[in-house]
């Protein structure tokens, strides 16, 4: 006959995390988030627009820092778009970026929250 003790925390391999897992609708955001910034152009834009002195670029001022096509650019940003990372606004025939703070902090927030478990 067994009988059931207390699971103390000594008895586990590991401590607990004390951190609260992501929800299934945040996890989703935030990886299609994180999968859009796994190409080396998509992160050099956003640091690019992230990095503006007036917090926002117009898409013509990004094809030469890159190195790619107006056309090429256009698609990368169409993805940091859709992944909630920049907002966009037409101004006359250009269409100026700006990122979205509360993506990159919540982005921050997981590495971070990654980095703390690890320690």
């Amino acid at each position: 006959m067994t009988t059931s003790l207390p699971l103390l925390v000594d008895d586990l391999c590991c401590a607990p995390l004390g951190l609260d897992p992501l929800d299934a609708a945040s996890s989703a955001q935030l990886a299609q988030a994180f999968k859009a910034l796994s190409d080396p152009v998509r992160l050099r834009l956003l640091s690019i627009i992230a990095a503006a002195p007036s917090g926002e670029v117009c898409a013509c001022d990004l094809t030469a820092p890159v190195g790619k096509s107006q056309p090429t650019v256009s698609h990368h940003l169409k993805v940091l778009r859709e992944a909630g990372l920049v907002t966009s606004r037409k101004h006359g025939t250009w269409v100026h970026y700006r990122a979205v703070p509360e993506q990159l902090a919540a982005l921050r927030q997981v590495l971070a929250m990654e980095m703390r478990a690890g320690t």
